[in-house]
């Protein structure tokens, strides 16, 4: 049975199990995708925490 599904990035129903850019119906809609990805038009949003705010002494990590 043939799975079809809608392409994340130009909503096309395309065949899942035909598609080599998965789960993009093709190579261009992925290639769209990743360069969003690159330009930061996509984030992700996070919530502040408490050890968010602690700053660490990066020389502790260095060999001297």
């Amino acid at each position: 049975m043939t799975k079809r599904i809608k392409c994340p990035q130009c909503e096309k129903m395309f065949n899942l199990d035909t598609s080599n850019s998965k789960p993009f119906c093709s190579e261009r809609c992925k290639l769209i995708d990743l360069g969003a990805w690159a330009d930061g038009s996509y984030s992700i949003v996070a919530e502040d925490t408490p050890m968010s705010e602690q700053v660490t002494d990066s020389s502790e990590f260095l060999d001297n």
